[in-house]
């Protein structure tokens, strides 16, 4: 445990990468796998996940992200995209993956189903989106906690134009939107910001217990 307290201590937001350095085939496996295995509610995983290494299309996505430099330095981009709203489809998908993970029939599951229609496809179409689009952030917590193991840099970032991101990617004919950015790779030493003393609450400020 103190190792993993101590590499959440050594990560934080990288300003500037070192354009020269590229992630390995083997811990980019391994950070698409920690998204893969995210908690989510009624483990829907309601979004995808894009990561972007072309680079004309970093270049794109850095002008529609306020010419923050890390789009075109880092590694790669895992760009978060959330679904716009609930779809029968969806959950039909997710229950036939269930029946064949678990070896079972799929007619098994039409409660659970049924559950999830009534509890998610009943909200405004506006409370759709936003709950789906905060499962993007449980994914997103994952990727920099294992990003920090594997001794990789990351940057999480809302700073861009959704709308140029969604059009960019083609999200829109896919009833995606883009919600949250985390570029990845490894530090620039010109980078001043990983000398800064990280800046969190104290614990009596932070946490109560009753």
């Amino acid at each position: 445990m103190k190792a993993h307290l101590e590499n959440l201590n050594w990560r934080y937001a990288t300003k500037h990468f070192d354009e020269s350095k590229k992630i390995s085939a083997e811990d980019l496996s391994d950070l698409k796998e920690a998204v893969r295995l995210t908690a989510s509610s009624y483990g829907l995983q309601p979004y995808q996940v894009f990561i972007i290494e072309d680079p004309k299309v970093k270049e794109q996505l850095r002008a529609a992200a306020f010419n923050q430099p890390q789009l075109t330095e880092a590694s790669q981009i895992f760009v978060f995209a959330a679904y716009t709203e609930v779809k029968e489809e969806y959950i039909k998908d997710y229950m036939q993956n269930v029946a064949v993970t678990r070896g079972i029939d799929v007619s098994n599951l039409d409660q659970f189903a049924e559950m999830i229609k009534g509890a998610s496809m009943s909200l405004p179409k506006e409370q759709q989106a936003n709950w789906m689009a905060k499962q993007t952030y449980i994914a997103l917590g994952n990727l920099l906690n294992v990003a920090a193991t594997l001794k990789i840099d990351s940057c999480p970032m809302e700073g861009f134009n959704v709308e140029k991101f969604n059009e960019i990617l083609g999200l829109n004919n896919k009833g995606l939107t883009a919600t949250v950015i985390a570029p990845v790779g490894y530090r620039s030493k010109e980078d001043a910001t990983q000398h800064h003393i990280k800046v969190r609450k104290q614990h009596t400020d932070l946490f109560t217990t009753i």
